[in-house]
């Protein structure tokens, strides 16, 4: 399966059609379409990360997640997803990457602790993709990669039934989960100590205009 996939991805590298490229045409290339692979698929741009759609893909992860939760099962990419479009350079590197990650994952994966890999109604797992997308949407410098990569650790394990894949995916969640939080506590701290000051410095020029006016 893994080499039927690389072939057909790296196939479809070579000869995209035209200066634009939709991510519908990126999902025909790839091929079968099931919530694994449809994660994957989103997850890998905001690995790269391509300019301008994480926005656009992390709405995308988050409606399947919720899908996920629900019980139910992605068959295609959410209108706006499918949709949107990249430059051909771009979207050769998605499909490089996607087939990378797959040569990667035939190496390593296989089916244990399948399990873990079947997401019920309500999982673990559903959280978890929908953290990781919410976290993409958000306009952190950089702050798509790590919770990207969780993703497609999590698309993995879920196209090769690997439960380790999932678990390594759900720790990198955690991480991500945590570098965010500081980051935006940082920013909070930094931000409150900037208009602190801001407030000082404009009060001051207003005692001084009120002490001159005085005199």
């Amino acid at each position: 399966m893994t080499a039927t996939i690389v072939r057909r991805l790296v196939r479809a590298a070579r000869t995209l059609p035209a200066d634009r490229v939709s991510m519908q045409t990126l999902s025909q290339a790839h091929g079968h379409a099931a919530n694994g692979t449809l994660l994957l698929l989103m997850a890998v741009p905001c690995v790269l990360p391509v300019p301008g759609v994480g926005t656009v893909l992390g709405l995308g992860m988050i409606a399947l997640a919720a899908a996920m939760w629900r019980g139910h099962s992605f068959e295609r990419l959410p209108g706006r997803v499918a949709q949107l479009q990249m430059s051909r350079p771009w979207a050769q590197r998605v499909l490089k990457a996607l087939a990378s990650a797959y040569v990667v994952a035939g190496r390593f994966a296989r089916a244990r602790l399948s399990h873990l890999a079947s997401p019920e109604r309500r999982s673990v797992i559903a959280i978890a993709i929908w953290l990781m997308a919410v976290i993409v949407v958000m306009p952190i410098p950089f702050g798509n990669v790590l919770p990207a990569l969780a993703l497609v650790l999590i698309g993995l394990g879920l196209v090769f039934r690997d439960g380790m894949a999932v678990i390594l995916g759900l720790v990198m969640a955690g991480l991500a989960m945590f570098i965010t939080a500081g980051a935006l506590l940082l920013a909070w701290t930094w931000g409150a100590d900037w208009l602190l000051e801001g407030l000082s410095m404009s009060a001051a020029a207003g005692w001084a205009s009120s002490a001159v006016a005085l005199a």
